[in-house]
């Protein structure tokens, strides 16, 4: 199932507490709202605090997947990865910050492989001019 972001929640959330996975792109930027400017590569980047709270709320599970291109369009190679022992805790703001540096150590590992032409630094926090 797909839910846009312009949707409430509550169809998601019954979702999950049914037992449906819920996969998430966490390092898109979708704005200001439910989001602090936790650093990403050194710079400030709106961030949904989402996973950390929906974790706690819902006592899921938080497991990485990392999907990566094969070479000549030949499909994709997905890893599930163990999932977090501790995440999430009581502070999302933290938990945030630690899935932000997480997702730097993996693009450090494999640079080609980022969606680098999303502009993950569009919203910027008041005063700061565009990095685009």
């Amino acid at each position: 199932m797909i839910f846009p972001r312009s949707d409430s929640a509550k169809p998601l959330i019954r979702e999950i507490r049914q037992g449906t996975g819920f996969f998430n792109l966490p390092d898109m930027d979708f704005g200001e709202r439910d989001a602090a400017f936790v650093p990403f590569f050194g710079v400030p980047a709106a961030t949904l605090l989402a996973p950390s709270r929906m974790a706690k709320l819902l006592n899921m599970a938080v497991q990485p997947v990392i999907a990566e291109m094969l070479p000549g369009g030949q499909g994709y190679r997905v890893r599930f990865l163990p999932a977090w022992d501790d995440f999430p805790t009581d502070d999302a703001l933290a938990d945030t910050a630690r899935m932000n540096r997480w997702i730097e150590e993996r693009i450090r590992e494999n640079p080609a492989q980022y969606l680098w032409v999303h502009k993950r630094f569009k919203t910027r926090p008041a005063g700061e001019p565009s990095l685009y």
